[in-house]
């Protein structure tokens, strides 16, 4: 891990994917069932808009990750492919839409996540929890995490989320706390903590996640520190994925960080305490995650509780 920091700069990226990133794409006719059940619910998924390099796997598996509140995002973080502009007013069919998805599809785990919508009065809060309710009410035995935005902080959006009783509460601190300014403008990595650690405060019961990119220009200290940061909250879960640069005009690929340094990565994390962790090059958030939450389940019998972090 480089231990001088550097800063992202857009334009078209001079580094070659190193072996370790190039895969072959699957085929399977999973994959097509999947992108037209979705189209013709007129839905959207994070895994297409992103574009996710998993989701030949996921689709092929029957699991998707269901974006909500539209396709277009308040925002313009420099690390992310979804579009930003103009938003239109939530779908309030769009709640049974994606339920009857999750049954169709038959799913026993679902992830849900959204565009910001710093917009609307409540961030989209009350169509988060909308959508929960709604999937319960049709699928009683569904896991649901959801992956929300920070809300800018408005403690009372947190609480209507959480009262819907999503099992995992994710939201994502993407990269440290320096390239906050350069990567994620419109947001703030002390509220980002701040709203996992109301989460556990909130629903103390309730399993929370987080996930990072490596190959922005982080350094190994200040990844220590996210880390401890992280567990300062009582986060449970964390996935850790290799930043690949979506176009010219995103923020640069840094360094391709090598498959050894995820997994060095992953045991330091685990010694600290998070009950689950996941990292390699091409894991993202929500990659694998019923495999994740089972596991913190199996660990702790009757779910998560807050524990103090291990240092």
């Amino acid at each position: 891990m480089p231990s001088r920091p550097r800063s992202p700069m857009t334009g078209e990226s001079t580094r070659s994917k190193p072996p370790w990133l190039r895969r072959r794409l699957p085929i399977d006719p999973g994959y097509e069932r999947l992108c037209s059940l979705i189209r013709e619910q007129g839905l959207t998924t994070v895994c297409r808009e992103a574009p996710c390099p998993n989701q030949f796997e996921c689709f092929a598996r029957g699991t998707a990750t269901f974006l909500i509140l539209g396709d277009r995002c308040s925002r313009a973080c420099r690390f992310c492919a979804v579009g930003h502009g103009p938003e239109a007013p939530p779908d309030p069919e769009e709640p049974r839409r994606v339920a009857e998805t999750v049954r169709m599809m038959g799913l026993s785990y679902c992830v849900i996540t959204s565009v910001s919508r710093d917009d609307l009065t409540d961030g989209g809060a009350a169509h988060f929890a909308a959508v929960i309710r709604t999937i319960r009410h049709h699928n009683p035995h569904t896991l649901i995490e959801v992956l929300i935005p920070d809300f800018l902080g408005d403690p009372d959006a947190l609480a209507t989320v959480l009262a819907a009783r999503p099992d995992v509460l994710n939201h994502n601190l993407e990269t440290v706390a320096r390239l906050y300014p350069a990567i994620r403008p419109g947001a703030d990595y002390r509220r980002s903590l701040e709203l996992l650690a109301r989460s556990k405060t909130l629903a103390p019961g309730m399993a929370t996640k987080s996930g990072i990119m490596l190959g922005l220009g982080e350094t190994g200290a200040e990844l220590s520190r996210l880390f401890l940061d992280l567990r300062d909250t009582c986060c449970d879960i964390l996935t850790i994925g290799q930043y690949l640069q979506p176009s010219p005009d995103h923020a640069v690929v840094d360094r391709f960080v090598p498959p050894e340094e995820f997994d060095a990565l992953r045991q330091k994390a685990e010694r600290l305490g998070f009950g689950a962790v996941a990292a390699a090059p091409f894991v993202r958030s929500s990659y694998r995650a019923e495999a994740l939450f089972r596991h913190i389940r199996t660990a702790t019998p009757g779910g998560p509780e807050a524990s103090p972090p291990s240092r």
